[in-house]
């Protein structure tokens, strides 16, 4: 197997790496990647990790055959210098609430992604936290140029107000009140409707279960996420009633194309970046459920490259929690065989979506909410596969 031939494929690819070694472990090829800095802070890149799996390792995995494709990765951060850090007020406060954040020991050099493991939802409440604490704003334009805690903390101590730990409140951040209004198209989202359920019932001979497990109060629904059809077919398999008042989660990256911007605008759709306004993106998710409307969310975040469930990220867990509502897990199962990955002609491949019984939020934590979720609908998948490979 030529190595080098994959390593150059990966970097065509992907600007955001700088170097690539593929070696083979288990009988696949392992990538080794580090990660170039400079084009990911041009870019306000803020998600290493996301940007280098989807756009690098999983588009080229998209082309590759079988026994080529890279089946796991390493991303790795500058080497750490154990040092302590300096002693300082401001320095010992960030490190201190840092560390309600990470089980990873903090030095001054450690990447707060790469090292520390801090995602978007971290990265709001560490914005929200600093300007709280030392009335110094950060975006995430400015954040993308320094993402080690040495770097982070230097602007701080040049920045700061004021010194006065005060920690977040999710409730509080979630509620507060922003401009945007939400566009309401229940004539649309009836057309659609009307449109789409004949048609995937014919093509992809949809099976739609549990209905009646839809609570007729607002609620959240997170559905597994196999293709680009998952959203068309919530859509067309929600009943009329629930669906008018219902809006959907999306990335700006896919529906904010040319193609598919009139389609969200007019779908009842939230379009959001994970690079850029995060705190303000949080809020305007939280808009519909202040509404008193439902919010259709994919917890995974991204579609599935092999049917396998990816990890969920626990805001949608955490929207539940602040409002007290109920989740609605949701398996669609089948998609990935109509319409997978590089796919762009579905295939008439049947398709069933389940939705499960409701999740109580009341007295438990998002996390383990979350975990409740992910395990509801992984349970559903390997009891009644649609297709083999489910289990």
């Amino acid at each position: 197997m030529d190595l080098k031939k994959i390593e150059q494929a990966v970097l065509s690819h992907c600007v955001y790496i700088k170097k690539i070694d593929v070696i083979m472990q288990d009988g696949y090829p392992y990538a080794i990647i580090e990660p170039n800095y400079e084009t990911l802070a041009e870019a306000n890149i803020i998600n290493i990790e996301s940007e280098i799996r989807w756009y690098g390792v999983e588009l080229y995995n998209i082309e590759a055959d079988e026994r080529y494709k890279i089946k796991g990765y390493k991303i790795v951060a500058d080497k750490l210098q154990e040092e302590d850090g300096p002693d300082d007020k401001v320095y010992e406060i960030l490190k201190l609430y840092l560390s309600t954040m990470t089980k990873q020991r903090i030095y001054p050099s450690s990447h707060l992604e790469l090292n520390l493991g801090l995602d978007s939802l971290d990265y709001v409440e560490l914005f929200i936290f600093i300007e709280k604490s030392f009335g110094v704003e950060i975006d995430e334009r400015r954040f993308s140029k320094m993402m080690n805690l040495n770097s982070l903390y230097a602007y701080i101590k040049e920045h700061k107000k004021y010194v006065k730990r005060i920690d977040v409140d999710w409730d509080e951040v979630l509620q507060e009140e922003i401009e945007e209004e939400l566009v309401y198209s229940p004539f649309i989202m009836f057309l659609y409707k009307t449109v789409l359920l004949p048609l995937f019932k014919v093509f992809f001979r949809i099976e739609i279960k549990g209905s009646e497990n839809i609570p007729k109060t607002p609620c959240i629904i997170a559905p597994s996420h196999q293709s680009m059809l998952d959203g068309f077919l919530i859509e067309a398999t929600l009943p009329y009633k629930i669906l008018k008042k219902t809006f959907f989660l999306a990335f700006k990256q896919v529906f904010g194309t040319a193609l598919l911007e009139p389609v969200a605008k007019h779908g009842q759709s939230i379009l959001i970046d994970a690079n850029e306004n995060l705190k303000h993106t949080m809020q305007y998710c939280a808009l519909p459920l202040k509404d008193g409307n439902n919010l259709v969310i994919f917890p995974e975040g991204a579609r599935s490259r092999d049917r396998k469930l990816l990890e969920f990220r626990p805001f949608y867990a955490m929207l539940a929690k602040t409002f007290n509502l109920p989740i609605v897990p949701v398996l669609i199962d089948g998609s990935f065989e109509a319409l997978g990955t590089g796919k762009i002609i579905p295939r008439p491949k049947k398709i069933r979506i389940t939705y499960l019984k409701p999740i109580d939020s009341k007295g438990i934590s998002y996390h383990d909410l979350n975990s409740k979720v992910k395990e509801a609908i992984l349970k559903e998948m390997i009891k009644n596969p649609l297709y083999p490979k489910a289990s």
